[in-house]
């Protein structure tokens, strides 16, 4: 939340601007750089339209929240209003998407999308996208998970008539989704003043609504199976739920007019790729439509198939591998879902494939050949292997060469790292995957950093958030040699040695050896914890704390990084591999180490320069509290 006053307050502050400046201080404060002239615009045209028509409601006294942050991601209402009800004298609620278009039509195809002219692509109804925004809270918000009844939802286009909107009503159903004109203010104030009382504050309401307990997030693996099956465990959000809809649009087209198009969905960790991965692949199969999902891990496909098919075999055979579609008929499939398509290799073949399908063919090409319209999720910053090709540009000049429509589509909000886009922000600055060199720090309430002192104290403060009942793991760059898996009874090989503090990697393997879980289960399984993960394990998944080990393979000299091959014992480094490739890897490596942590992230250097550059960036000027 940007700014938090009175109806009144926020009058007289628009009135003479100091409103404004002080949003924009607060969003450079919280998110590390200035708000784009879009946003500022929006805030000078449509507060002061919400705000008079509050007062002029008699609604003066009512709490008025202004970029209020939904919990656990980065996405923010426009504002929510905090009252009490005008008969049940119970905390009430309304959220607000304010609106300054003055014409928007309905997507021809689905009314859940609409056109507006200064979109080139269709963005959700702001009718949807403010129910949406309803039930997110409903969900993540203690102090109204109970009571949903206490949160409304309204639309309020103030430059707009009802002839040049009047279509986007068609998904008007119930209190969380309404919307009002202009031509309509005056029903608008009158049902503000149905949910809001104007003769008692609203400042407690609020009070209420801030203090309520998060609800703990419903991680991707915990309800995989339901998600498959019921879909009803996420709430999808503006850019996501337009993804979404663009999928499912294209393959009901690609159905009736029996035609091919490509749709890549980009965007950073934790910006729900796989979510609506698995909404569109149990909403397929729901519909009867053929569609698979694929994936280029291992962990990740075990652990999908392990939850998603627990109780039906067959749910288990709609997850795969990108090279299992090698001798697939062509167009097969309705829809092939490629989740983590930055892990597309170049070819499918590797040393158990069958001569006679050695053909050297692109595994790209086979991906979209085998369905009508296939979809690719994918973050670039997370290539971490040499030969990993899945890019916006490489899919395009594939579906290019075929002539096949390819529409792609950003996700911006991110639900990882506590909804903090300063904390991702500040990891890629930091690893130079962003311009502008390394900066501190800054806390925002939302993800927690902090630098441990050595491995020892690192394991000790994530055991303690494990006796709070919070989920940890370590994991660690790749700079330490991997042992073959040891036989069933005997320990696991303590490969990982730094000054008198030994532990093991994780699991190789599809069997659990020594209690210790598969690999594929290591991020999720509670035995995982004694256990340091790789890359390949921790990628695609989360916890609530992350501890990260950094090795000698990227270490602080002077002024910059420096990537040390030679510390690397990862495998797949050939000495074919250009320095600049590794480089680049090594530093993808430890993004996906440093935004895997849902609650906070606790790093340590082998390295002592390095280290004392973490302290400073990090603000840590001593060791962390291993009790707090």
């Amino acid at each position: 939340m940007l700014f938090r006053a009175s109806a009144k307050t926020v009058a007289v502050m628009a009135l003479d601007g100091s409103l404004f400046l002080h949003l924009t201080d607060r969003f450079i404060h919280t998110h590390g750089y200035r708000p784009g002239t879009s946003e500022t615009r929006s805030w000078e045209r449509s507060i002061p339209a919400l705000a008079a028509a509050l007062n002029d409601a008699g609604l003066g006294d009512v709490e008025v929240m202004l970029e209020y942050s939904l919990p656990l991601n980065s996405k923010r209402a426009d504002a929510v209003l905090a009252g009490v009800h005008p008969v049940t004298g119970e905390p009430s609620y309304v959220v607000v998407e304010l609106k300054q278009w003055s014409r928007a039509l309905p997507h021809e195809d689905d009314p859940t999308l609409c056109h507006v002219d200064v979109y080139a692509h269709p963005v959700l109804n702001p009718v949807e996208q403010v129910r949406r925004y309803c039930e997110y809270l409903v969900n993540f918000n203690g102090a109204v998970a109970e009571h949903a009844h206490r949160v409304a939802g309204v639309a309020y286009l103030h430059n707009a008539t009802e002839s040049d909107v009047t279509g986007l009503r068609e998904i008007e159903r119930d209190g969380h989704g309404l919307l009002f004109t202009e031509q309509r203010r005056g029903a608008f104030l009158h049902h503000l003043r149905t949910r809001l009382s104007d003769s008692r504050p609203g400042a407690g309401a609020a009070d209420e609504l801030l203090s309520g307990v998060t609800v703990p997030s419903r991680q991707l693996m915990a309800v995989a199976a339901e998600e498959v099956r019921d879909r009803t465990q996420f709430v999808l959000l503006d850019e996501q739920q337009v993804a979404y809809r663009m999928v499912l649009n294209a393959v009901e087209k690609a159905k009736r007019g029996d035609r091919k198009e490509v749709v890549i969905v980009t965007g950073g960790p934790g910006t729900g790729k796989s979510v609506i991965a698995l909404q569109l692949l149990g909403e397929l199969y729901r519909r009867g439509i053929p569609a698979l999902h694929a994936t280029g891990s291992q962990s990740f496909t075990r652990t999908m198939r392990k939850v998603a098919g627990v109780r039906k075999r067959e749910v288990q055979e709609l997850f795969k591998y990108f090279n299992s579609f090698m001798t697939a008929e062509k167009n097969s499939l309705g829809a092939l879902i490629c989740d983590e398509a930055h892990r597309i290799r170049e070819t499918s073949a590797n040393r158990y494939t069958r001569a006679a399908h050695r053909t050297g063919r692109a595994q790209i090409d086979e991906l979209i050949d085998v369905a009508h319209v296939p979809v690719f999720f994918l973050d670039e910053h997370q290539v971490v292997r040499p030969g990993e090709m899945g890019t916006v540009a490489e899919i395009e000049a594939a579906a290019g060469k075929r002539d096949i429509p390819c529409t792609v589509v950003p996700l911006d909000g991110q639900f990882r790292c506590g909804g903090s886009d300063a904390y991702l922000r500040w990891v890629v600055r930091l690893l130079g995957l962003e311009p502008g060199g390394p900066v501190g720090w800054e806390p925002d309430g939302r993800m927690q950093l902090l630098v441990a002192d050595s491995p020892q104290e690192m394991e000790s403060f994530l055991e303690a958030r494990r006796t709070q009942g919070y989920g940890a793991r370590m994991s660690a760059g790749y700079c330490w040699r991997w042992s073959p898996e040891p036989k069933p009874g005997d320990p696991l090989p303590l490969d990982i040695v730094i000054g008198d503090w030994v532990r093991p990697w994780n699991l190789r393997g599809d069997r659990s050896v020594s209690g210790a879980p598969p690999a594929a289960l290591w991020a999720t399984d509670p035995a995982g914890f004694g256990q340091v993960g790789c890359v390949y394990t921790a990628q695609g998944f989360e916890y609530d704390w992350s501890g990260v080990i950094l090795g000698p393979d990227l270490v602080w000299r002077g002024d910059r990084w420096v990537t040390d091959r030679t510390a690397s014992k990862d495998p797949v480094f050939k000495r074919s591999t250009p320095d600049a490739d590794v480089d680049r890897l090594i530093r993808n490596t430890y993004k996906v180490l440093l935004t895997r942590g849902m609650v906070g992230t606790i790093v340590y250097s082998t390295d002592s320069e390095t280290q004392e550059k973490l302290r400073d960036l990090s603000g840590s000027g001593r060791s962390v509290p291993v009790r707090a």
